[in-house]
């Protein structure tokens, strides 16, 4: 006959460690509430940070500091800063800037009363008046870029040809910016049949090349009233062919961004799409459309210049920059070259500029860039 007792416990498995430790956990926890209820407790700091030892006012500060939707654009400026090309490509674009915009008087006429809104005028001449001098007279110190075939000042239109030339590459690729990231946006985020469709229009723009296309397009805008023939013509062409890439990109992006576990959060709490699209999916996918597009004023400022140079562009005889190599043609046959040199000299200047300043931002805004690309060499 068998000597064990009958129990309830049999058939259970018990786990040792468990109640030891629950047991010295509420140990622990009556001996701390005798120890507040007494008033002896040496150190309020370390009472305030609690079991895990962090001290709330400091994860607080952290949180807040990556919180701060500044503190990266600080970071991005201070490592901008510290690339010296970027720097120098800025000054040289700031430099070109400030020259365009004092170069003459900017005045806004209306039909009873005209504002002069910049009185300043660093151009000697007008740009437009002829014979100030004789006709392809070289470089001199009445005039630093010599004369052009109608006796008109190289120096003068030089600088005031800056204002077409370099407001056409700002303004068509802002115009572009806006169209591309908010299609692109679009199509990534909601994906399906909407994405679909823009990236076909995307896929069948991209098969022609950028010149041809503007090429193309810029006959077909002179007809509309509202834009005619000259200066809006040619951005809102270069805006139309330019708007694709950043379209395509910044998808691509968005892809990433909207599994986050903020965005699905946001979702969750019922945010409406838009909101969700403008304050949590775009902001975080614009930085390599910005390096885009700080890169992209270059190839528009070139293509202009080309549009310029093909008869395209602004309207006979305008200082911009693509007209001016355009009407020099014949003069440098004759040996004149003072008439093509320095209008190319100037988009030469301002191209490479902008691909320092957009390789300044490229780095600044990935900064783990370079340490990536040293251990793939390595591997």
């Amino acid at each position: 006959m068998s000597d064990r007792q009958p129990t309830t416990d049999r058939g259970r498995i018990r786990i040792v460690g468990f109640d030891d430790a629950a047991e010295q956990k509420r140990d622990s926890d009556a001996s701390s509430d005798t120890a507040d209820a007494a008033g002896t407790t040496a150190d309020p700091s370390i009472a305030s940070r609690g079991a895990t030892g962090i001290d709330p006012t400091t994860a607080s500060t952290s949180a807040s500091a990556f919180a701060q939707p500044g503190r990266r654009l600080e970071n991005a400026w201070r490592r901008f800063r510290r690339n010296r090309s970027a720097m120098a490509g800025l000054a040289v674009i700031i430099v070109m800037a400030v020259l365009a915009v004092f170069a003459r008087p900017i005045t806004v006429s209306t039909a009873e009363v005209t504002i002069t809104l910049q009185p300043f005028s660093l151009a000697p001449d007008d740009p437009t008046a002829m014979f100030v001098g004789p006709p392809n007279a070289p470089p001199s110190l009445a005039h630093p870029f010599g004369t052009d075939w109608a006796g008109r000042d190289q120096f003068s239109r030089v600088l005031v040809g800056g204002r077409y030339t370099l407001s056409i590459g700002l303004v068509a690729v802002a115009l572009a910016l806006c169209v591309g990231v908010q299609l692109g946006a679009i199509a990534g985020y909601f994906g399906g049949w909407i994405d679909e469709a823009i990236m076909r229009v995307v896929d069948v723009l991209y098969a022609f090349p950028f010149l041809v296309l503007a090429i193309a397009i810029v006959p077909i805008l002179e007809p509309v009233p509202i834009l005619g023939s000259g200066y809006w013509t040619v951005v809102v062409a270069l805006a139309v062919t330019g708007w694709v890439g950043y379209a395509r990109l910044i998808r691509g992006e968005v892809l990433s961004v909207r599994e986050r576990e903020y965005v699905t959060a946001a979702r969750a709490l019922g945010v409406p799409d838009r909101t969700i699209i403008r304050r949590h999916v775009v902001p975080n996918a614009i930085a390599p459309v910005v390096v885009q597009a700080t890169l992209n004023v270059g190839t528009v400022v070139l293509t202009a210049a080309a549009l310029g140079f093909l008869g395209l562009g602004l309207e006979p005889g305008s200082a911009e920059w693509g007209a001016m190599l355009a009407q020099g043609r014949s003069s440098l046959l004759r040996g004149d070259w003072h008439v093509t040199v320095f209008p190319g000299l100037a988009i030469f200047l301002f191209v490479l500029a902008i691909n320092l300043v957009g390789d300044g931002i490229n780095d600044a805004l990935e900064p783990d860039r370079d340490g990536r690309d040293d251990r793939r060499r390595m591997r």
